[in-house]
């Protein structure tokens, strides 16, 4: 076979003359070398290095009667003697293992990309920073409208269809179905911007499932499968708890980081008694329709908990979005200290876990954050860290798929590390869990948008008028 990016010349007429195959288009030079046995290259190039390390015969010409042998060990040694490497994150001097890391995280995001034949469901004002999740250089997969129409594409390429799964068109697992097209979900993820989704801030993690999505417990999801089935090495579960004291430190949620000034005013009130924090969550929320078994919203988990705890202190917090006005689940304060002490709506909720000695939840993503917090959690529902032996579980866990006893270094690795996917708000590119929480204390990557603060102002009219 015969590369070269010359479509015509003296090369191509050899070629041609004896048969030889003739590719004059860029090509992944990683997948001609998956199936050479030799490479005789004319000039310094890179495809000859790249299968010296491979250790395959790689022949350098620099005349046609002048040839060595690339030596692997070389190549090796000038890379990392000889070139300076920058982290594209940071602009600061990094070494080639941090590098070589990026780019195999790249590949895998890439080559999983390649999978995909389109785009689904996604909302119109997020649709740019998916593009920069489902990027297929030079450009991204293309998002469709209609179900039938990503239906056919995808079943004439032999393609998955990505589909945001609260926002699946109708039909569309009916037609997929039928047409044997994967259906893949996307989602926010758990450490996913300083701001509200729900107030139009963009994501920097997403989740993309292949089999279900992580707040469904009625079948498996690839977070689930990841927690019973994943080998935690030592390397990566001492990366995890780094990740569990940055988390912690810094006081990093869902939606942002706490600036730590946050003064408990209920605590003088607790009189002694053991405290526990049930934060609120969206009504309509799918995590609260498939997760939250015969619990079916804020109130029954309000009730439950004081009939289990008849003598502690119930401190009842309500979620962002609906004290925001986005979205349903809005309680009364009445209706709320029939069964609570405390209504909380100020401050951040990590530094309350920090204050509190329990968190009893539905589904939420807070009873997470608090096992990270080494706070005693109790879930009612079945969310995703539920059943696994760090969590009281009052509701139906599917005990023959969650069996396992994890370390909570080997949960959040499952959570934040293995299932994720992430974008760097600023440079737009794919990266690393460690790297969204770095950018959580930079206010450029967070700048709010025309839309978000008429979304802003939306809400807060929505939430004064249900009062």
């Amino acid at each position: 076979m015969l590369v070269s990016p010359a479509a015509y010349g003296a090369a191509a007429r050899v070629a041609r003359r004896h048969g030889i195959l003739h590719l004059h288009e860029p090509v992944d030079p990683h997948g001609l070398l998956d199936h050479a046995g030799e490479i005789h290259e004319l000039g310094q190039g890179e495809i000859g290095d790249l299968a010296a390390l491979r250790g395959l015969v790689a022949m350098r010409y620099v005349s046609a009667d002048h040839g060595r042998r690339v030596d692997g060990r070389e190549v090796a040694r000038r890379l990392i003697e000889e070139w300076c490497y920058y982290d594209p994150f940071t602009g600061r001097h990094t070494t080639i293992d941090r590098i070589l890391a990026l780019q195999a995280l790249w590949r895998r995001i890439i080559d999983a990309n390649r999978q995909i034949g389109a785009c689904v469901g996604m909302s119109l004002w997020k649709r740019g920073r998916i593009a920069n999740f489902f990027s297929v250089p030079p450009t991204h997969i293309p998002f469709v409208r209609w179900a039938s129409t990503a239906v056919r594409r995808c079943a004439r390429q032999d393609k998955a269809i990505a589909t945001w799964a609260t926002r699946m068109p109708s039909g569309l697992m009916k037609q997929a179905y039928n047409a044997n097209v994967p259906i893949w979900r996307v989602e926010d993820g758990f450490i996913r911007s300083v701001g509200l989704g729900s107030g139009l801030q963009m994501p920097a993690s997403i989740f993309v499932d292949r089999h279900g999505i992580y707040y469904d417990p009625s079948e498996p999801s690839d977070l689930e499968y990841i927690l019973a089935t994943a080998q935690f090495d030592t390397q990566l579960k001492i990366r995890a708890a780094a990740l569990i004291d940055h988390v912690v430190q810094k006081g990093i949620s869902k939606y942002g980081r706490s600036d730590g000034n946050y003064f408990h005013d209920w605590y003088a009130k607790s009189q002694g008694r053991r405290i526990l924090l049930v934060p609120g969550q969206v009504g309509d929320d799918l995590s609260v329709v498939k997760g939250g078994g015969n619990i079916g919203g804020n109130l029954e988990l309000l009730q439950a908990v004081r009939q289990h705890n008849p003598d502690a202190f119930v401190i009842y917090r309500p979620h962002p979005d609906v004290t925001a006005g986005h979205r349903a689940g809005y309680l009364t304060e009445d209706v709320i200290l029939t069964y609570a002490d405390y209504v909380s709506t100020g401050g951040s909720i990590t530094d309350m876990m920090a204050a509190v000695d329990e968190i009893h939840t539905l589904t939420s993503l807070a009873g997470f954050e608090g096992l990270m917090r080494q706070r005693k959690v109790v879930t009612y529902g079945c969310p995703f860290y539920a059943g696994w032996g760090l969590t009281t579980d009052r509701g139906e866990i599917p005990t023959r798929r969650r069996g396992r006893l994890l370390t909570l270094e080997e949960l959040v690795a499952g959570a934040l590390i293995l299932y994720p996917r992430y974008v760097d708000p600023l440079t737009l590119i794919p990266c690393e869990v460690e790297t969204v929480i770095e950018r959580f204390g930079d206010m450029r990557a967070w700048r709010p948008t025309m839309l978000m603060r008429i979304k802003a102002m939306q809400g807060r009219m929505k939430a004064m008028m249900a009062r």
